[in-house]
């Protein structure tokens, strides 16, 4: 086992430590009043052992003032003049009343008083300027010792805050790259997932009319590539959106970044015809028609201009539990309602289950249990998601008079500006 290394002095406390040996050899060298003994060789080795361990007074603050104090003593029995050294003892005391604990501070105060006394005995000063001279030398040292003392303690804290706070926002970035994928993922999951049940879908009927019906199985897939391209169109607009503006409810004018983490000035507003709103609802019901889903959208209250964020969360809301009624439902009809309240937006989809009698243009037994055997289960997790973002809540379940009730609400803190004009006129499909 290697042994331990001895303690480096720092700069500052060797710089101080050769100075007061270097000035106190020199004083005396030069400045030797009777009737005091003029400085020899034992008067040089004394100053160096009273200055020199001035170096390790804050490895060891005990043993150097002890030291310090022996090695003033020494000088002073011996008969030189009792004006030099006279500091040494008390800066080293500086340091035990920093660096030490109560008890070994107090009894380095009295040993500092002690060598104080006796310098003014030796120094042949009046008994009343060494009693007050003995008090106030270890008192001073002591209260800079003590500022010493709560100066680091400040400095440990700080460090300690300091490496907290780096370590809370090493957490924060992590959390910030998580809440960005999974944003990425809900848009992903929403925007791809409808087109893809209704390609899917009409494939599946192609396949299964191939040969008994060409024409119905021509439509079919006719309707599975309009299918692929929407969900390409929709892909794009969602990259652009992602890479240039901000849905998220951030402050408006916050920089944007691009993909390699340059700057790109302010995120701009959202083109209508990138984001989507609560009034593209009806148009989204119209697509899900091919799928043999008949939808009425009704609206109610006072229309208006809500915040971005929020109308893109109604419409995925309504999408994905729409796209759930396609894949997971034994339902032909469905029904969409949005109410504007005073401080809230209330938004309901649902299904009364059953198939409705007559003809239909939904998939075969087959095809809709294999698309309902396909779901991932992330759509209600990402519709809870979104509502969260927004201080909202959603409700979802079966009803107890038949089928399955989706229900979100959102409180309508946040507006666009005036300017915006608000959707349409009411209208519904089915």
């Amino acid at each position: 086992m290697p042994a331990p290394r001895a303690p480096r002095p720092r700069p500052a406390q060797l710089a101080v430590a050769v100075g007061s040996a270097v000035a106190g050899c020199l004083a005396g060298a030069f400045y030797h009043p009777a009737p005091w003994q003029p400085f020899d060789v034992r008067a040089y080795l004394l100053t160096a052992l009273v200055a020199l361990p001035l170096a390790l007074g804050e490895k060891r603050p005990f043993p150097v003032l002890v030291i310090t104090a022996g090695g003033f003593t020494a000088y002073l029995v011996l008969g030189y003049q009792p004006s030099l050294n006279f500091w040494g003892p008390a800066v080293a005391f500086v340091s035990v009343a920093a660096g030490e604990r109560r008890g070994r501070a107090g009894c380095g105060a009295v040993v500092l008083a002690a060598v104080i006394a006796l310098s003014g005995v030796y120094g042949r000063l009046p008994w009343p300027v060494v009693a007050v001279q003995a008090v106030i030398v270890p008192a001073v040292a002591g209260a800079v010792g003590l500022t010493q003392r709560r100066l680091a303690q400040r400095n440990a804290e700080l460090r300690r805050l300091t490496a907290l706070l780096d370590r809370q926002q090493r957490q924060e970035a992590r959390r910030a790259v998580l809440d960005e994928r999974f944003r990425i993922a809900r848009e992903l999951h929403d925007t791809i997932s409808q087109h893809m049940t209704i390609a899917t879908l009409q494939t599946g009927i192609a396949e299964y009319t191939f040969h008994s019906d060409p024409p119905a199985a021509r439509t079919a897939l006719g309707v599975a590539t309009r299918a692929g391209r929407d969900a390409l169109d929709e892909l794009r607009r969602l990259l652009i959106v992602l890479r240039t503006h901000d849905v998220t409810g951030a402050d408006e004018g916050a920089p944007v970044r691009d993909g390699a983490g340059n700057g790109e000035g302010p995120a701009a507003p959202v083109p209508d015809d990138l984001l989507a709103r609560i009034d593209r609802i009806p148009a989204l019901a119209e697509h899900l028609e091919v799928a043999g889903l008949r939808v009425t959208v009704r609206f109610s209250g006072e229309r208006r201009p809500l915040h971005p964020g929020v109308e893109l969360c109604a419409y995925r809301v309504v999408q994905e539990a729409l796209t759930n009624v396609v894949k997971h439902a034994a339902a032909a009809a469905a029904e969409v309602t949005v109410a504007y309240r005073d401080h809230e937006l209330d938004v309901t989809v649902l299904d009364r289950g059953g198939r409705a009698p007559g003809p239909r243009t939904g998939p075969a037994p087959a095809v809709g249990e294999a698309v309902r055997q396909a779901g991932s289960g992330h759509g209600l997790i990402g519709m809870r998601e979104r509502a969260k973002i927004w201080h909202g809540t959603l409700t979802a379940g079966p009803r107890p008079e038949g089928g399955f009730e989706v229900r979100l609400r959102l409180p309508l803190g946040q507006q666009l500006p005036g300017d915006h004009r608000p959707p349409g006129p009411d209208r519904g499909s089915g």
